[in-house]
């Protein structure tokens, strides 16, 4: 519900479509977005990976309604548009201000010996590696639940829109530089999240 109405206006805005198309195309999303959830299992407590897979199926249904499929550069724009509204900006500025916190550490740590995709293919494992100079941290994926659902969907060379969000999400954030090498959807052999402290200026 957050995010419906920023994700109905972005097809006119960045995508084009008139008004009644993104009615028509919203309406129909709505549907395939219910019927995604339904079948998703349920998320064990403590996984905090289910925003993610929320979103990526509120995506996915809106793809699967358009005439016209996006490419990947112009549905980059769109989710991210569609995903950094007000709320979401709050959000990314208060996790930057705990970021590398104990407290944020401890839950790093938590999520990694967690491996909720063991028993969850929508969800992920994750590895926690300090970097050895004390300037961050890098989560590593093995396991990416939005690779599952969007292959699932016939949708797998749209993903990469999708993890372009984690340097929006970063620079939004405010303390961190995003690094990254390789994404499981472009074929590398995990999904590398760096998050470098930026330097006080």
């Amino acid at each position: 519900m957050l995010f419906a109405a920023s994700f109905r206006r972005k097809l006119t805005d960045v995508l084009g479509y008139d008004k009644a198309a993104a009615a028509q195309i919203t309406k129909g999303a709505h549907r395939k977005y219910r019927e995604l959830i339904r079948k998703l299992p349920e998320f064990e407590k403590g996984d905090r990976f289910q925003m993610n897979i929320v979103s990526c199926a509120m995506l996915a249904s809106f793809i699967l309604n358009m005439p016209k499929r996006p490419g990947v550069d112009e549905l980059t724009v769109y989710y991210r548009d569609a995903m950094m509204i007000g709320p979401m900006k709050l959000f990314c500025r208060l996790g930057g201000k705990q970021k590398f916190s104990q407290k944020d550490v401890e839950g790093m740590k938590q999520t990694a010996a967690f491996r909720a995709a063991e028993r969850n293919p929508y969800s992920w494992n994750m590895e926690f590696l300090p970097y050895p100079d004390g300037s961050g941290y890098e989560a590593r994926f093995s396991k990416c639940g939005i690779c599952t659902l969007m292959s699932e969907l016939g949708l797998r060379d749209l993903i990469p829109a999708m993890c372009r969000l984690d340097y929006t999400m970063s620079e939004a954030g405010g303390t961190t530089e995003f690094i990254r090498e390789y994404t499981l959807a472009g074929g590398g052999p995990y999904c590398d999240c760096g998050y470098k402290k930026k330097e006080s200026k």
